[in-house]
């Protein structure tokens, strides 16, 4: 058309063949814009660093894992996103029970390092840092016997110098560091110190909550969260700095308080109390159960040394019989708390008169902990409630109903189920005080789900790893971490 001043417009209308050129050439320029952007894309990643390894070996009271992890080599803030690609459970119990025989714990560790071997390439073996970390186990052992630690630790040590890897060292953390670890890699993971944003910059999440972390191993137990109220000059808390900010952090590790020593505890403390000393009753056994343990076996810990008896026949036999009675089961794992220790420390006290802060805000609890809900078929969130029905259900079964109760059914763990879930009660209700409002806010949780990314993550077994990436610094005489 033609305006009205005569003149044409700076635009016209397309006829239909126009119109299909055009759009023809717009669809092709826009297949060129993605060939060159995914070919840049491409180029990119062929140049880039490509990725870095990690090996962390989590050597606890009774077993060991071995874990391999992988970054980009690149990292985002000293964040690098990490991401366990392999996991190997190292045949035998844990490292604390070669005392007496030291070299024969390589084998079994270098079965699994083979595997690793061949999934990291040759040629960054000896840029791969390798670490192992010791926890309650070994403490024992080094409190029972140093130069035997220390000749566990040394093989070990000999093994890994002559393999491929860096090797960064092998340590036994304390029960504190092993608490306040957990706490750390715990929300790390699930993004409470750091999220990405659509910007891909790390900030901190805006009324970010931290999360309390229950630990239960197999010699100790620990517990670790933010108060309500900073505590000062408590031997329990932690002051932790991490990127800008300084967490107040309570934690403690109970010594002699993992599944497998509290129930080395019960056992001896049944003997004990029996008229007759190789037959005895065990109402945490299921009904129809019956197992032969040597006297070693109960007596030969740190643990239970205080409970022998003086005819102590390291070879001697003892008969325990399954009577499967729920009531008297717990009474007699009530006994293995000192609560009367806290009659006169107020309400912030835990048992064996060890100081605790009120709890606060949302816990996880794993390990041992997630074992025995899963074993009554519970896990995540769930109401007291369901848990004491579970447990009273579990301990009143007889042992040939197992087989079809349990998700996995291994002799050993099955015929403990019921001390655990009792021992697990006693510990989280009237050692740590959860309640009926407060259990629900614990998360029962095999593994720990960064959030941030797309990898699985066990707690503990990252923790020295995590360390390296992040860089904190434990300072022992100011009891604080720096972070970032």
């Amino acid at each position: 058309f033609v305006s009205s001043s005569g003149q044409r417009p700076c635009f016209k209308v397309l006829s239909k063949t126009s119109t299909i050129i055009t759009l023809v050439f717009l669809l092709l320029s826009i297949v060129v814009v993605i060939a060159v952007t995914l070919v840049q894309i491409n180029h990119k990643e062929v140049l880039s660093p490509g990725l870095k390894y990690g090996i962390v070996l989590d050597a606890g009271s009774s077993r060991t894992t071995v874990y391999m992890y992988e970054w980009p080599a690149e990292k985002e803030n000293d964040t690098g996103v990490v991401s366990q690609t392999f996991k190997c459970s190292v045949k035998g119990p844990g490292i604390s029970s070669y005392g007496n025989n030291p070299q024969e714990i390589v084998k079994p560790i270098d079965n699994c390092m083979s595997k690793v071997k061949e999934k990291i390439p040759s040629h960054l073996h000896k840029n791969t840092p390798t670490y192992l970390g010791a926890t309650a186990g070994m403490r024992l052992l080094r409190l029972k016997n140093e130069t035997a630690a220390n000749e566990v630790l040394g093989s070990i040590q000999n093994y890994f110098r002559s393999q491929p890897f860096e090797f960064r060292g092998a340590q036994i953390i304390t029960g504190q560091e092993e608490g306040v670890y957990g706490w750390i890699t715990a929300n790390y993971l699930m993004g409470n110190f750091l999220e990405k944003t659509l910007w891909r910059r790390w900030v901190h999440p805006h009324g970010a909550e931290t999360t309390g972390a229950l630990d239960l191993g197999g010699a100790s137990t620990q517990l670790s969260f933010v108060p309500e109220e900073c505590v000062q000059n408590s031997n329990s808390t932690l002051q932790v700095q991490l990127y800008g900010y300084e967490y107040s952090v309570y934690t403690h590790s109970f010594q002699c308080y993992g599944r497998d020593e509290a129930e080395k505890r019960l056992l001896a403390s049944l003997v004990q109390n029996s008229r007759n000393k190789t037959k005895v009753d065990n109402p945490c056994y299921p009904q129809n159960y019956e197992t032969v343990l040597t006297m070693k076996s109960l007596y030969g810990s740190l643990c239970t040394v205080s409970l022998r008896p003086t005819n102590y026949n390291p070879g001697q036999l003892i008969n325990f019989r399954g009577t499967g009675d729920p009531a008297l089961c717990q009474e007699k794992v009530s006994l293995l708390f000192n609560f009367t220790a806290c009659n006169d420390k107020g309400e912030d006290c835990s048992f064996n008169g060890v100081y605790q802060p009120k709890l606060k805000g949302k816990f996880v609890a794993f390990s041992g902990f997630y074992y025995t809900a899963n074993a009554l078929n519970l896990t995540g969130r769930f109401p007291l409630a369901d848990f004491n029905s579970s447990m009273w259900f579990f301990c009143s079964q007889n042992w040939s109903q197992l087989p079809f109760m349990l998700p996995k059914f291994e002799e050993a763990y099955a015929r403990s189920y019921c001390f655990s879930a009792n021992y697990l009660y006693y510990l989280l209700v009237h050692g740590y005080k959860f309640n009926t409002e407060t259990w629900p806010q614990i998360h029962f949780q095999k593994e720990v789900i960064i959030r941030l990314s797309y990898a699985v993550i066990p707690s503990f077994p990252l923790q020295v790893l995590f360390l390296q990436l992040v860089s904190i610094r434990f300072v022992n005489s100011s009891g604080s971490f720096q972070m970032g």
